[in-house]
C-alpha cells in the first residue's frame, strides 16, 4: 500500500535527489558543479518551514520507492493551490503502478487547482502525466520548446 511519509532526513535526500537530477540530464542539460553536484536552486526551501512546499516520500509499506516535490509556484503565472516540482519513482519500481497510485494519492490529500510541467522530450513523463491528468479535463499548454504545463483542478473530482 502506497503512502507519503514527510522527508525530514535533508542530508540522506540530498543524495537521493541528486541521483534523480543525473537521471534528467537526458532531457535537461544541467552542468554538475565542481564537487559533482547538480544545481538544485530551491532544495533548501523545501526544508525551512515553508508550508506552501512540501517534500514526501513515496513509500510502498515501508519500502522507500520515490518522492515528490510540491509548492505552489505557477509556470504561467496562474493562480494555483498546488504543483509538483518533481516527482520520481526509482527505476527499479517502476511498470507496478507504484507512480500512478502515489499521485492519486497526492491529488486526493491536497484537492485544488494543480498545474504540471513537464519535458516533451520524455515520453514515459507525457503519457505518465497525460493518462492521471484526463479525468480532470486538463488544459495542456506549451510553455517553450522543451515542455508543456498541465492545469487542472482536482477539487471537483474528490
Amino acid at each position: 500500500m502506497i503512502c507519503l511519509e514527510t522527508i525530514t532526513d535533508k542530508k540522506r535526500f540530498w543524495n537521493i535527489y541528486q541521483k534523480y537530477l543525473y537521471e534528467m540530464t537526458q532531457f535537461y542539460h544541467d552542468e554538475m558543479d565542481e564537487q559533482g553536484n547538480y544545481p538544485a536552486k530551491f532544495f533548501n526551501s523545501y526544508f525551512e518551514g515553508d508550508a506552501k512546499r512540501k517534500a514526501v516520500y513515496i513509500m510502498n509499506e515501508n519500502t522507500l520507492i520515490g518522492f515528490a516535490l510540491i509548492n505552489n509556484y505557477s509556470h504561467t503565472g496562474n493562480d494555483i493551490d498546488y504543483a509538483i516540482a518533481e516527482f520520481t519513482i526509482f527505476p527499479s519500481y517502476r511498470k507496478h503502478g507504484y507512480g500512478y497510485e502515489a499521485v492519486k494519492l497526492i491529488f486526493h490529500l491536497f484537492a485544488g487547482q494543480w498545474e504540471i510541467k513537464y519535458n516533451i522530450g520524455n515520453h514515459k513523463a507525457v503519457l505518465f502525466w497525460s493518462k492521471l491528468t484526463e479525468i480532470y479535463a486538463p488544459k495542456v499548454e506549451k510553455l517553450n520548446d522543451e515542455e508543456k504545463i498541465i492545469s487542472f483542478s482536482t477539487a471537483s473530482n474528490q
